[in-house]
């Protein structure tokens, strides 16, 4: 499995003068006070495995790994393990640039602020690709785009109604009761959304024909 991984990581590898570029970019702006950072790396591993979805369907790895020893199950195990390390990553290194950013500009460094601000990215992330590494093995790459955006578009729009028509004192006030306990809670979801996520992407795989 850990040749699966590196296999990801080369392919990733091939756009990281693009990714510092654009990272380069984005921390001038930042430090201008122009943007947020905290949203980029995340954002970008996303975009970094979606490319190496098109890459194995480009050059048909499936055909190839599946017929290597238990190939099925470490082809889709090792595409999410990639996916944490990568992620994982970028957000430590989003998280220490925020950190000089901050105190370049302000001479003060708001810890807390930062660090939720980074794991609610984090937490995003994990929840946009749980749902869509199981879309890319049912229907491809280019359909699980177009349904991709569809579903986001559709949580926004339902989002939208139930803040504008829908009282959400009471979820709200629930919501603070938990205080602390989310540095827990955050955690258990994510982890339990990943596992769910990969059991239903392994599940597809191990059925699909090449």
């Amino acid at each position: 499995m850990l040749g699966f991984i590196k296999k990801d990581l080369f392919m990733i590898k091939s756009n990281l003068k693009f990714l510092i570029i654009l990272l380069v970019i984005y921390g001038v702006m930042a430090y201008q006070g122009q943007m947020d950072l905290s949203f980029l790396l995340p954002f970008m591993s996303v975009v970094l495995m979606m490319t190496t979805f098109n890459y194995d369907a480009y050059n048909k790895w499936d055909a190839y790994a599946i017929t290597l020893p238990n190939g099925r199950r470490n082809s889709v195990r090792s595409k999410y393990l990639s996916t944490i390390l990568i992620l994982s990553l970028a957000t430590i290194i989003v998280t220490i640039l925020s950190f000089l950013i901050t105190y370049a500009r302000t001479k003060t460094i708001d810890y807390e602020y930062i660090l939720m601000t980074m794991f609610g990215c984090f937490f995003a992330t994990t929840i946009l690709e749980s749902f869509m590494y199981p879309t890319i093995y049912k229907f491809g790459v280019e359909k699980a785009r177009i349904g991709i955006f569809v579903i986001v578009f559709g949580i926004a729009i339902i989002g939208g109604f139930i803040a504008k028509y829908i009282d959400l004192s009471a979820l709200a006030n629930m919501l603070d009761s938990l205080g602390n306990y989310w540095i827990i809670i955050f955690p258990i979801i994510m982890i339990l959304l990943l596992y769910v996520s990969y059991k239903i992407s392994e599940r597809i795989y191990m059925k699909k024909e090449f």
